[in-house]
């Protein structure tokens, strides 16, 4: 069974910083492409950032240029890197972990961008 823990989020001011992580466990890490979604209130859940197993990445249109996706298969650990925060990134942000049929979530994580 993977389990996957998101840490990171919380509440930062518009135009700020933040660094989510994800550490994953119960697996081989480095076989598994890994994403983050978010989840805002009434919405549905959507990718935010992607990267594949061989370090490939994507993102959405409203991140790309502000968001980093990264991995550290010795840490067993997905980050995601966000700048130039806005109010629209404000959700929750969820680990995902993918694997031929296999699909795995976090927890998620509580992005608040707010003055």
């Amino acid at each position: 069974q993977v389990q996957l823990v998101e840490s990171g989020g919380g509440l930062v001011q518009p135009g700020g910083s933040l660094r989510l992580s994800c550490a994953a466990s119960g697996t081989i890490f480095s076989l598994y492409a890994m994403g983050w979604y978010r989840q805002a209130p009434g919405k549905q859940r959507e990718l935010v950032a992607g990267i594949t197993s061989g370090g490939s990445t994507n993102y959405a249109s409203s991140v790309k240029g502000r968001f980093t996706i990264s991995r550290d298969n010795a840490k067993n650990t997905v980050y995601l890197q966000m700048n130039s925060l806005e109010s629209e990134d404000t959700a929750v942000y969820y680990c995902n972990a993918a694997y031929t049929l296999y699909s795995y979530w976090g927890q998620g994580t509580q992005v608040t961008v707010s003055s």
